[in-house]
């Protein structure tokens, strides 16, 4: 199978490329500099020069494939509204390159966007677009269906870590380091799922191979884990002292982390491991932030 993937030298998808090729896919990878172009032709992959913001590039790409992984997303929260927007844009066009075909689509979403009960599943639907969460790629990725394209969504949950992280076990060491001290609220026990990259790329393979399942699909490899356990292991890293704070004084300690930082959000893969044969096989959360290289 020749696989396009977007994000293709990113943290994600970097491992989705090398997990591909070594099951014996083709891999055409999305890139918008030569030196990303450099690193996917070493790894044995083809190359579409191009970005989010190239819809031909997107087109191309889509339609010269077997498959198509979609990780790639804008992390710029200053423009937030606006990547949504880009990323909405993108997922239409790539279908649109599909269209005609049954060929599959595999979009990124989000564990965090899901409106559920005490524990996420995939059987819960995404928050609805709207002004104040302008985020559409559970939407337009309906969209497609409804346009007869094999569109399916894989769900991440907020931390995804390995070698390489730079999201938020990162930032909260960041945050920890500038405050002096790590933090969680209340009594700490709200709880974040997470998965390593590793497990997550062999969830996209696996959705690839097992064409006629239904997603989403949660690519979760921990559950739910103690915020405070999480804390507790970043001051252990920066030998720094832990401390509880009100709600009321998330905000000014985490910024824009402050959400979720005191946020109770545990999810479920239960139907993904049935659906997929998908079984996480790597060190979970704490156990890569004590051997990581995080510090």
């Amino acid at each position: 199978m020749r696989v396009f993937v977007t994000g293709a030298t990113g943290f994600v998808g970097s491992a989705v490329v090398s997990e591909l090729l070594q099951a014996g896919h083709q891999v055409l990878g999305l890139s918008r500099s030569e030196r990303g172009a450099a690193l996917l032709r070493s790894q044995g992959a083809q190359v579409q020069i191009g970005s989010l913001e190239d819809l031909d590039s997107l087109r191309d790409g889509a339609r010269a494939s077997d498959a198509v992984v979609h990780t790639a997303f804008n992390h710029d929260f200053s423009r937030f509204a606006a990547s949504c927007e880009e990323d909405r844009a993108a997922i239409l066009t790539l279908g649109e390159g599909l269209s005609g075909t049954d060929r599959p689509l595999l979009v990124t979403s989000g564990v965090a966007v899901v409106r559920s009960g005490p524990v996420a599943t995939e059987a819960d639907p995404a928050v609805p677009t709207s002004q104040a969460y302008p985020r559409a790629t559970e939407a337009a990725t309906a969209e497609l269906v409804q346009a007869g394209i094999n569109a399916r969504v894989v769900r991440l949950p907020f931390s995804v870590h390995g070698p390489g992280d730079h999201g938020f076990v990162p930032m909260l060491i960041g945050i920890a380091r500038e405050k002096g001290f790590a933090a969680y609220v209340g009594d700490g026990e709200n709880r974040r799922p997470a998965v390593h990259r590793l497990d997550a790329a062999r969830a996209y393979r696996l959705a690839l191979e097992t064409p006629d399942t239904d997603g989403p699909f949660h690519a979760i490899g921990e559950e739910g884990i103690p915020f405070r356990a999480i804390a507790e292991a970043i001051g252990q890293g920066v030998d720094l002292p832990v401390r509880s704070l009100t709600p009321d004084d998330a905000g000014s300690y985490f910024g824009f982390l402050g959400i979720f930082a005191g946020m109770d959000g545990p999810a479920s893969c239960d139907r993904t491991r049935a659906a997929l044969g998908w079984q996480p096989a790597e060190c979970g959360l704490l156990a890569d932030i004590g051997r990581s290289g995080y510090f």
